[in-house]
């Protein structure tokens, strides 16, 4: 009987909190200017997509500015050989690929955007993956970070994004790179990344994560 209380006050507390969550940033929403973006695609393939400005800021420190020329990219951990590209070392790089994605974030709104960039195996391959390595633990620029299994990267194409209908990423989606994390929700598609580290620790958790939210984001 006492685990059933304990069980049904923390149920409770997290559905107080997830509400209060949900309030401030309906709030924040309503009352904080919206960014233009006339030169973006709205529709593509016959598929309407959504606005960059339909996105609702919820970065854990704000916007960041990162300068184009200073930004390195580095692949760490598991992997034979440390790698680290410059902005125009990826641009210039990979192969690109375009892909329409939804993102659907657990505040409660979604957007489906033409997502362009690169397959992260590639970026990954160049590094030499350690046959050891099970996790793909993502850093940004802010501190934030969040991890993803390895098969989920090498099974679906996942891409890492430079571009969003059309132009470039503007600061606030992300420049100069977002993970696109397709079929989870939206706090694992990590924006500002800096270091992508390969790992076998599974108990691993990010920002989020290790304040409630759940390691396995797959939407259902």
């Amino acid at each position: 009987m006492e685990k059933v209380k304990r069980f049904k006050g923390i149920f409770f507390a997290t559905a107080v909190l997830l509400l209060i969550v949900l309030i401030i940033a309906g709030i924040y929403w309503q009352t904080t200017p919206r960014m233009l973006y006339p030169e973006e695609i709205r529709e593509y393939e016959g598929q309407d997509l959504s606005s960059i400005s339909d996105f609702r800021e919820n970065a854990i420190g704000g916007t960041q500015h990162i300068n184009e020329s200073e930004y390195r990219l580095a692949i760490t951990g598991l992997v034979n050989k440390t790698v680290e590209y410059t902005y125009a070392n990826v641009i210039n790089g990979f192969q690109k690929y375009q892909k329409v994605v939804t993102l659907y974030c657990v505040e409660g709104w979604a957007v489906k955007i033409l997502w362009e960039g690169f397959l992260l195996e590639d970026l990954l391959n160049q590094a030499e993956i350690d046959p050891n390595a099970t996790v793909v633990i993502f850093h940004a620029y802010d501190g934030y970070t969040t991890s993803l299994p390895l098969d989920y990267i090498l099974d679906n194409e996942i891409l890492i994004a430079y571009k969003m209908n059309g132009l470039t990423l503007p600061p606030e989606r992300g420049f100069p790179l977002q993970l696109v994390a397709e079929s989870n929700y939206g706090y694992k598609w990590i924006k500002w990344i800096t270091t992508i580290e390969l790992s076998n620790n599974t108990d691993y958790r990010g920002f989020w994560e290790s304040r409630g939210w759940p390691n396995n984001a797959t939407i259902p």
